[in-house]
Formats: C-alpha cells, structure tokens, sequence
C-alpha cells in the first residue's frame, strides 16, 4: 500500500447481520466502522490492533465521539467497502472519517475520536511519538 493510496476495508454483511426489513441492523453499522478503524492500525502498525496497542505497548485510544450519518441500506448483496482515513491528530487525541460503499453507493459517513491513554493506568497521555510519525502524514482534511 502506498501512502497515496485510500485505505479501503472489505466487510462481508451477512443474512446474521440483518433484521426483518432486510438490511443490516442499525447496531451493526458502528460495530462495522470500528472493525475497520481497527483493521486501519494493522496495516499501518505491523499487525498491531487495538489488541496490541492495548497489551503490547500499553497504548489505550478509547472513544470519546461517534457521529454517523447514515446514507443508504447496508445489505448482503455487495462488500461493503469502509475507507478510513486519519482528519486529525490532536495532542491527546486522534479522529477518524469513513466513507462506506456498497456497489458505488455512499452507505454511511462518520466520524470517530479516541484519545490516547496509559492503558494500564486509565490515564490520558500525549499521541506517542512512534504513532505519531506515521500517522501526521496520512491526515486528511475532510
């Protein structure tokens, strides 16, 4: 991937993932930003998730905001295609956008801030600087 190039995150919606009305449950369209949000830190941290920032490196990023704006259904039918890109990386904290596809149609859109914390301390800390250096240059504006 180079860093030119839109993160983008396949999901496979499911019969599982839907109600009677035949589209994904509203619940699940969160639960499908954040696996690609997580998905995003792996492929720019050498494999390591919230799972490892959180165990390995001691590093917490738990959320503060969620605001999604929902577009069109999310079915079966297609991949849904969640780009997912940094907008801003505070002293404390980081925000996420997305941008959720399915078959070229705009699904759903949102926004996701964590701030950065001591994991085993539950304490608010400075974005380290070894995230830091990866993560300022693939901003962008939204």
């Amino acid at each position: 991937m180079y860093m030119t190039d839109p993160f983008i995150h396949p999901i496979n919606v499911t019969w599982g993932d839907c109600d009677p009305a035949r589209i994904a449950y509203t619940a699940r369209l969160p639960w499908f930003a954040l696996d690609a949000i997580n998905a995003w830190w792996e492929a720019h941290f050498n494999g390591d998730g919230w799972y490892q920032l959180e165990l390995d490196r001691n590093i917490g990023t738990p959320f503060v905001n969620l605001t999604m704006d929902f577009r069109s259904p999310v079915t079966p039918r297609h991949k849904l295609l969640c780009e997912t890109y940094p907008t801003r990386l505070g002293d404390r904290s980081i925000t996420f956008g997305m941008k959720a596809r399915q078959d070229g149609r705009l699904c759903f859109e949102g926004s996701f801030t964590c701030v950065f914390t001591i994991a085993d301390q539950f304490k608010s800390q400075s974005a380290p600087n070894e995230l830091r250096r990866v993560i300022e240059p693939l901003i962008r504006a939204e």
